[in-house]
């Protein structure tokens, strides 16, 4: 199986994620009705849909998010049902006309992640392949940390506007292709600083002390529920203002 071959099995899943802020957002609307649309279709068990049922308004959104999660972690196949009861089923389309609007149809393929691209490159040429050799292998579960220092708030009054839907959005590519997100907010200078320097140092069976680490569950952050321990690649995103050779803490 070629790469290319690869990232074309994927369409439909990738093209959910890609969509996956606006779905969740017209299908908010009534929530109830497509769970049970997505129940008639087996796409989730009984089990899943008495779960997902459960909800207060308050937590809808939550929900949905869960549900479209759901969806896509079942695979290729379910992704393509789903996306195709979205598209022709005549009560969802009543129900929720906003969907038009999204372009459900189109292609949106992401990346192909590296320990899976390593996989597909059976039939690949002698020398192409000794090239491949060279590469960083990335075989450990998970990947790897991915921290995200989210600086929103600045002590000058001023602050960063759409700075959380960026984290969010990065939460979300770095989690699909298999690493453990962190993130901590408002960090000064010095607490970047020791937010670094703690990770560099990190060992198994050893938390992050004193950085309000948080970590992406899918839904949201919210503290680690495991011991924090490194794998084959470590990724540091700082969101903040800046200048020239500086960011701001």
């Amino acid at each position: 199986l070629h790469a290319t071959e690869g990232r074309a099995i994927r369409m439909s899943k990738d093209t959910l994620r890609c969509n996956k802020t606006g779905i969740v957002e017209v299908l908010c609307g009534d929530y109830r009705f497509v769970l049970n649309k997505v129940l008639e279709q087996k796409l989730i068990t009984q089990r899943e849909y008495n779960n997902l049922k459960s909800i207060t308004k308050e937590d809808v959104e939550g929900h949905v998010v869960e549900l479209v999660d759901k969806i896509m972690n079942k695979g290729e196949d379910t992704c393509k049902v789903f996306l195709d009861l979205l598209q022709t089923d005549e009560g969802i389309k009543t129900t929720f006309p906003e969907l038009e609007n999204i372009k459900l149809k189109d292609t949106c393929l992401l990346p192909t992640p590296a320990q899976e691209e390593s996989s597909l490159n059976g039939d690949m040429p002698v020398a192409k392949r000794r090239k491949q050799d060279e590469l960083y292998e990335l075989k450990s579960q998970p990947v790897g940390l991915c921290m995200i220092i989210n600086n929103a708030n600045f002590s000058d009054g001023t602050s960063r506007r759409g700075t959380d839907k960026d984290a969010q959005s990065l939460a979300e590519v770095f989690s699909w292709l298999g690493f453990r997100v962190l993130m901590c907010k408002d960090q000064t200078k010095e607490q970047m600083v020791h937010t670094v320097e703690s990770l560099a140092s990190l060992s198994d069976g050893v938390q992050l002390q004193g950085s309000n680490v948080q970590e992406w569950s899918g839904r949201g952050f919210a503290a680690p529920q495991q011991v924090l321990h490194h794998g084959d690649a470590f990724f540091c995103c700082i969101l903040s203002h800046g200048e020239k050779g500086a960011v701001w803490g």
